[in-house]
């Protein structure tokens, strides 16, 4: 089996799939409050189509799949798609990003489907904060929703928080703890510019460097492995701690150099970068009745145009994104 890889022979193994683009908060760094021009029923792939693409994408080395959005349990009966994915030769990883809201009363359904591992956004654990950032209600759902993915036994659970001074800074030390108390992955994310925020962004900006030296106030960090999964995060722990700290730095420390995924829009674009507007339409190519083969054949032509490198800068907006989130692995 040929294994799918880009120009500068990055072995390309993670596929990152938006369901949809729609989402119940309006977080402060991701989308306006009014929320976006969103794409019509027509535009969004049909489960059937999703799986038609990961068969393809399993067929050229793609091992790992997760489910994103927009808030991808927003989508009905999104355990459907999960089986169907799960059920897929060669994929070995099955894993959902989510804001929380819903996850509580859909994950047992999910689970029995097939996912095997969770990403929970949570940018600050005190009520009044979540609705100035969220700009939505829903602290209490998102918390139930981490407990009992942890009860369920998901493993790893990964908690994304994305550090901003002025708003959430200040809570850095009380989400460390979390690891002490808990089996998570607690992640701090640099802040990126993106849509309207990246003017914001500028006075915001909080480095992953000084997030760790706020943490190493508290007690020594040992730098360890990272908990299963795909991402960019570098782990420290807490000596004797159930839980793990990590840092992703797409601004301060970049990851390009390891890359290893793409990413497929919810209306069919295969995105060679998150960060960027090189992409490949999938959507037109499947609808047009291309078998499991040609499809595999463009995702390796495809590679082609995969850049070495974001070029994010402090305060420059990037290509509109749906979710800052979705760059935790």
């Amino acid at each position: 089996m040929a294994q799918l890889a880009d120009a500068f022979a990055r072995p390309i193994e993670y596929l990152r799939i938006s369901v949809t683009d729609k989402c119940n908060l309006r977080c402060v760094y991701c989308m306006p409050e009014g929320g976006l021009p969103w794409l019509r029923r027509d535009e969004i792939l049909s489960y059937e189509e999703i799986a038609q693409i990961v068969e393809a994408s399993a067929s050229v080395g793609v091992r790992s799949i997760r489910l994103t959005g927009g808030e991808p349990l927003l989508r009905r009966h999104l355990e459907r798609l999960v089986s169907m994915l799960a059920r897929v030769p060669g994929i070995e990883d099955l894993a959902l990003s989510t804001n929380g809201l819903l996850l509580e009363e859909q994950l047992e359904g999910l689970v029995a489907a097939g996912l095997r591992r969770v990403n929970i956004s949570l940018d600050t654990l005190r009520p009044d904060r979540f609705e100035s950032i969220a700009r939505r209600p829903g602290l209490d759902r998102v918390l139930a929703s981490i407990e009992a993915a942890i009860a369920r036994g998901l493993e790893p659970v990964k908690i994304n928080c994305v550090v901003m001074r002025g708003r959430n800074d200040d809570e850095v030390a009380e989400f460390a703890e979390l690891s002490r108390r808990l089996p998570v992955a607690v992640r701090f994310i640099e802040a990126m510019p993106v849509l309207e925020y990246a003017q914001a962004q500028r006075e915001e900006y909080v480095c992953a460097d000084e997030v760790l030296a706020s943490i190493r106030r508290i007690a020594d960090l040992e730098p360890v492995d990272g908990p299963r999964g795909n991402g960019p995060a570098r782990y420290f722990a807490f000596p004797g701690a159930p839980g793990t700290i990590g840092v992703i730095t797409p601004l301060s420390h970049d990851y390009c150099d390891r890359c290893n995924r793409i990413r497929l829009t919810a209306d069919g674009r295969l995105r060679l970068c998150l960060f960027g507007n090189h992409h490949v339409d999938l959507r037109t190519l499947l609808r047009a009745g291309a078998t499991r083969e040609e499809i595999a054949a463009t995702l390796a032509r495809s590679m082609a145009i995969k850049p070495e490198r974001h070029h994010l800068r402090l305060g420059e907006p990037a290509s509109r994104m749906r979710a800052l989130s979705e760059i935790g692995g």
